[in-house]
């Protein structure tokens, strides 16, 4: 199927064209219709599925088609974070580019609200939003919701994951009703599946699997550490890896990311870090010093783990292991983009074989142990007995060898 045939605008069409998507992926082939057809939609889709443009075309078809009266704002399209954010907005602009007239901002929190507020003075076609950040302007009345014909919830369960629940409630108080409704989540049970019957009236749902063309190739491997002083050994070891062109060292606090990335400077490393705590100011510049390769790591918490799109980047290394096995799935989809093979090596203590092992039940992958000459863990670390990985032997004896995995992230 070609994007042509999903009864999208022309303009839409030759702008996916020019971007250089022939074919639709398989939650686009199924969420596009769909959503074109007025349909709410549940979609539990992963990252790296092709899910921004399933709900951003036909959004941009529907603004398309039918020019806006006054200020009101049309589409909302609410994400947990502000990298992401950035990059649903420039999805928008990448595909919207040869509509006349559409205007789409992005409003999220860590950057002043002047320029944002002088944004709103004109009509807005799409805005991208954090929910924190939105509330404020609705709030202050800035923002006019009556008008809005579709809402989307991005990564619904990551938003619950952060809080902000109170948050999406007060917003949605403020839209009508009678609006198209697209929810995208990893998973839609639980909370998810309670906020759903919420906010959408006879959705369709659809879950989607990575079709085995499309499936991101990430080459897994676990070294064990016996403390810190180690994980940094092990650290500076890889990252000295010919093959590493860009990493993103994930850890699990602010104040480990500062440090980390402090140390690997003094070690001669071209290295940022970029944590919650930091400006939008400064998040963009150090994004932006990665993209161009200015950085050749960068030393990021979970907040780089979800929106973070850099194809250049061949490794992610887990110097902590995240807390919840799906954090793991989202952070080594940092690696392996538009096709290809990526590298991801975590770092475990030897009291987290039960963490470990929640990951592998998760994703359905048996992550090879591997050790490094010279650095191997003093104290006893191989795992409990269990099936053997059909995967290739390591590559390398530096531990980077390990299973190629065949799923998204």
């Amino acid at each position: 199927m070609a994007f042509a045939e999903l009864d999208l605008n022309p303009l839409l069409v030759k702008a996916a064209t020019a971007a250089g998507y022939l074919q639709p992926t398989a939650v686009q082939q199924q969420a596009i219709p769909a959503a074109l057809s007025g349909r709410d939609l549940l979609v539990s889709s992963q990252t790296g599925s092709g899910k921004t443009a399933a709900f951003l075309l036909p959004c941009l078809h529907r603004l398309a088609e039918k020019p806006g009266i006054g200020k009101q704002t049309r589409v909302l399209v609410l994400t947990p974070t502000r990298e992401l954010a950035q990059q649903i907005l420039r999805s928008a602009e990448t595909y919207g580019q040869f509509l006349p007239g559409l205007r789409s901002i992005i409003l999220a929190g860590g950057a002043p609200f002047g320029p944002q507020l002088r944004q709103l003075e004109r009509r807005v076609d799409l805005i991208v939003a954090t929910p924190g950040r939105l509330l404020d302007h609705l709030q202050r009345g800035r923002v006019d919701l009556s008008g809005l014909q579709t809402l989307v919830l991005d990564e619904a369960d990551r938003m619950l994951d952060m809080g902000f629940t109170d948050d999406l409630d007060a917003i949605l108080a403020k839209a009508p009703d009678a609006r198209q409704t697209l929810l995208f989540s990893a998973t839609l049970e639980g909370v998810v599946g309670r906020l759903a019957m919420r906010v959408t009236r006879d959705p369709l749902r659809i879950e989607v699997e990575a079709a085995p063309g499309m499936e991101v190739r990430i080459e897994q491997s676990l070294l064990f550490a016996d403390d810190r002083s180690h994980k940094a050994k092990l650290l500076d070891s890889v990252l000295r890896d010919v093959s590493l062109s860009q990493a993103v060292v994930f850890t699990a606090t602010k104040r480990s990311a500062d440090e980390i990335s402090g140390e690997l400077r003094q070690q001669g490393h071209a290295v940022e870090a970029l944590h919650g705590d930091m400006n939008q100011r400064e998040r963009n510049w150090t994004l932006q010093q990665l993209r161009t390769g200015r950085v050749r790591v960068l030393v990021a918490t979970d907040v780089a783990a979800r929106g973070l799109d850099v194809p250049g980047i061949t490794h992610v290394i887990n110097f902590d292991l995240p807390r919840k096995a799906e954090d793991y799935v989202h952070r080594i989809g940092r690696t392996g983009r538009a096709g290809r093979e990526g590298v991801a090596i975590s770092f475990a203590a030897h009291q987290e074989k039960r963490l470990v092992r929640d990951i592998e039940r998760y994703t359905a992958q048996t992550i090879r142990v591997g050790t490094i000459v010279g650095l191997e863990p003093k104290a006893r670390s191989s795992m409990p007995s269990r099936p053997r990985s059909s995967a290739p032997a390591p590559r390398r004896s530096s531990g980077n060898g390990g299973t190629r995995s065949g799923w998204r992230a």
